[in-house]
């Protein structure tokens, strides 16, 4: 216990020194949501890859999913890693940088705003970024919580009122920076306590090689319902259950190209070496962290005596308690390191939401409606508050953990919600000038329809796949709605798309100055407004 409460007080005034330090950039808005784009390519792909992997994906995802697919949960992991990390740098990151620079796009509703060129698009999703930011932030609370009280025995809502004021403290101490740089000495504890942890798991069971083993042996229980019940099926390739598994990987790889709070990274990099580190950083953490998370989970079935299982093969407790419980069998030392991973994980997670979510509702709901003409210190002000609000409800939300789904579910209808509402016009509007404003409020309301209704009617079971279906559909009706619907002028969507025909070194489309006063010399577009046409306008004749 000593040497636990000694590791938590270490973490905890780090952290707060960190706040402390980075007050210093977080003056203004673009300081304190954006690190005034400053960030460097280590700090920018550790803060990208925390800010993937929380509690939820540690104790939630993996054991949830290891439970359900053995060690064929591994892919999941590898699927973050390639889909979600080396495919999102490469085909958002460099883009997303150059055209959030020049329309001076500090949010992801900011962006939709001024690339679209409606005011209501960025009111909408700001909506949309702050309601379905709740229950992740929830799912974060109820996983960490979980962890918490399995070791030191600490009432489960002291645990989320303790992570709840740390997390808030040091984030309205020193905004984007405070985070980033937290993120990067988080990460490096992620990496070494998570190797470390399989190692001891492993050599409980004997070695890698008879864990896997004892795994063949397991079969599934009389009363579960999975498309292959042979003997040895979780020890197998693709598990006994592929189909729902490829849903898993689509939902937790390609939902972070349109999460605000992973796409946000992208905005404050500093130059074109950054993304060629960052991207190989943030797959390399991704396999390490992420692989390895599933990878432990898919073990879960060898501890099936300390874990309360009934006859139909349903955990007692649900499917959170799997991870406590075989780290459970750790040394002391060892649960001290495994507690400071996934307090790094869980607190560099909530740390980006609330910081995202009170950005987006200062800046782009009120600073776009009510509030026009606030000062910069007036909306910083704000944003502190907000996070504070933001919190509060997220905490409220978490103590009522009997009354809300699992954290897999919870995570499933947020990131369901937030990539499938924002993934396919962010992305398309970052490489077309056909995409149209009218097809991006329908991607929104097809989005939240499919999840509200989803949660209410349940007719997709799984809301996993629920949210994957989402997303591919966005992806599919986007392209086809912007065919049949009117186009943004060509005055317009040129003025914006001429940020990547500007010349560095080569055109900006293709890569970033490394040259400070280059990047600094960059001014936001000034692009005519889309003319509007009235329902009467008749349309040019062809010659």
């Amino acid at each position: 216990m000593v040497i636990k409460v000694a590791l938590l007080v270490v973490f905890f005034a780090v952290m707060i020194g960190i706040g402390i330090y980075t007050r210093k950039h977080a003056t203004n808005v673009d300081g304190f949501v954006l690190g005034s784009r400053s960030a460097g390519p280590w700090i920018t792909a550790f803060a990208y890859g925390t800010s993937y992997f929380s509690a939820v994906v540690f104790v939630g995802y993996a054991g949830q999913f290891g439970w359900k697919f053995g060690i064929a949960s591994t892919w999941i992991g590898l699927g973050n890693a390639v889909i979600g990390s080396y495919l999102a740098w490469l085909i958002l990151g460099r883009r997303t940088r150059v055209m959030t620079q020049a329309i001076d796009a500090k949010t992801m509703p900011d962006f939709f705003g001024k690339r679209f060129d409606s005011n209501a698009l960025r009111v909408a999703a700001s909506l949309i970024t702050f309601v379905f930011l709740i229950p992740y932030t929830a799912s974060v609370y109820n996983g960490l919580s979980r962890l918490f009280g399995m070791a030191f025995d600490i009432p489960y809502d002291v645990c989320i009122l303790v992570m709840a004021v740390l997390t808030g403290l040091y984030v309205i101490l020193g905004g984007y920076m405070a985070t980033a740089i937290n993120d990067f000495v988080q990460g490096i504890i992620m990496l070494f306590g998570i190797s470390a942890v399989i190692v001891s798991v492993l050599k409980g069971q004997g070695g890698f090689f008879a864990a896997l083993t004892k795994l063949a042996a397991a079969e599934p229980a009389a009363g579960e319902h999975l498309p292959v019940m042979a003997k040895g099926v979780f020890n197998s390739f693709f598990g006994p259950d592929p189909v729902n598994l490829v849903g898993v990987v689509i939902l937790t790889s390609l939902g972070t190209w349109g999460l605000p709070q992973m796409v946000g990274k992208f905005y404050a990099i500093k130059s074109e070496k950054n993304i060629r580190t960052g991207t190989i950083v943030s797959t390399i953490f991704a396999v390490i962290v992420a692989g390895g998370c599933y990878f432990l989970g898919g073990f879960g079935r060898l501890f099936t005596n300390i874990l309360p299982v009934n006859e139909n093969g349903t955990i007692v407790g649900g499917y959170d308690i799997i991870i406590p419980q075989m780290l459970s069998t750790l040394s002391d030392a060892l649960l001290g390191v495994v507690i400071v991973l996934v307090l790094s994980a869980s607190m560099s997670t909530l740390s980006s939401l609330v910081l995202t979510s009170s950005s987006t509702l200062t800046i782009d709901f009120l600073g776009s409606t009510c509030m026009k003409k606030m000062d910069e210190k007036k909306k910083v002000l704000l944003m502190r508050v907000f996070i504070v609000v933001f919190v509060a409800i997220s905490v409220i939300i978490a103590f009522n953990k009997d009354k809300i789904p699992n954290i897999a579910q919870l995570m499933g209808y947020s990131w369901g919600a937030l990539a499938g509402a924002f993934l396919a016009p962010f992305m398309y509007g970052l490489y077309s000038k056909k995409i149209t404003r009218a097809s991006v409020w329908v991607s929104f309301i097809l989005s939240i329809v499919i999840t509200v209704t989803n949660m209410m009617f349940g007719y997709i079971k799984s809301p996993i796949n629920a949210g994957a279906f989402t997303m591919i559909a966005s992806l599919i009706v986007v392209p086809i709605v912007s065919i049949i619907t009117p186009k943004l002028s060509d005055e317009f969507t040129d003025g914006i798309f001429a940020c990547f025909k500007r010349k560095v070194e080569v055109q900006a489309a293709k890569a970033i100055s490394d040259d400070p006063a280059v990047e600094a010399s960059v001014k936001p577009v000034e692009v005519k407004h889309s003319p509007r046409k009235s329902n009467g306008s008749k349309k040019k004749k062809k010659k």
